[in-house]
């Protein structure tokens, strides 16, 4: 475990200083935070790890107040961190990611918080002002209750589920997965497609996005298209061989070589 220069914190009167860890495998990341946290007058940061089993010794060990902690990390993320704490030794987890796919369940059950890369300092306060709150308005054995049910929610989540949220342009827009139609890799983003709607831009990744989606109801058509299976209309055969996939809507968009194999899943017969 790494240690840093503590920073100087205001509370709430007649409440210590935060003890702050900070747990992240990306050292870019845990600069970023420690920078943050320098310049807010609330904390006093004890130290910071790399991985998760550092991490559990760290809480085990040195009872800090909050914990930063990065939900994805090579051999144990942060969800199995939790996980192989004590209940009543518990610090207040505020969960650091750049993907939101637990972010509903641990707003649906009041999470201390989740912050999702990129942040800036007003968001850090934001997670500060609700770390306060719980640690002067709460038992630490309803703080432990409350984590144990993010777990659980998150851990017996269903792959796909009935609604989905998505960060765009500075919000999170909910979309029932009936609701999409197809999405498309756009350079740096992906132009997710939906009913009596425009296109939402999504920062990420295609492979992500089709991820999330699922392979129940939608299916990669090339590299560049996911589209959800029940909005093909019909498959046509050009002259010089090749697939057009058409949707309901009359987007029309190319079937790869490569993804030919995946007839069977639009009921179409592939020769």
């Amino acid at each position: 475990m790494q240690f840093s220069t503590p920073c100087q914190v205001e509370r709430p009167l007649g409440m210590k200083a935060f003890r702050i860890l900070i747990v992240d495998d990306e050292p870019l990341a845990r600069e970023r935070l420690r920078d943050l946290l320098r310049s807010e007058p609330s904390a006093e940061l004890i130290g910071e790890c790399t991985n998760g089993p550092d991490a559990i010794a760290a809480i085990r060990r040195d009872r800090p107040d909050v914990v930063f902690l990065d939900v994805q990390m090579p051999g144990c993320d942060g969800i199995q961190v939790v996980h192989d704490l004590p209940a009543e030794h518990r610090p207040a987890i505020v969960f650091v990611t750049a993907h939101d796919r637990f972010a509903i369940e641990a707003f649906g059950v009041h999470a201390t918080d989740y912050l999702l890369k990129p942040f800036d300092r007003d968001r850090l306060v934001l997670a500060l002002q609700r770390a306060t709150a719980d640690l002067g308005t709460r038992h630490t054995v309803n703080l432990g209750a409350r984590l144990g049910t993010v777990l659980a929610h998150a851990a017996s989540a269903p792959r796909q589920p009935a609604r989905l949220a998505f960060r765009s342009d500075g919000r999170y827009v909910f979309l029932d997965a009936g609701e999409i139609r197809w999405a498309e890799a756009d350079g740096n983003y992906v132009r997710l497609h939906v009913v009596n709607r425009s296109p939402l831009m999504l920062h990420d990744t295609l492979s992500t996005i089709e991820e999330r989606l699922g392979p129940a109801e939608f299916t990669r058509i090339n590299r560049s298209a996911v589209v959800r299976r029940d909005q093909v209309k019909e498959i046509q055969f050009t002259a010089h061989g090749d697939y057009i996939v058409v949707l309901r809507d009359g987007t029309t968009l190319p079937l790869s070589r490569s993804q030919r194999s995946r007839l069977d899943a639009f009921g179409a017969d592939g020769a």
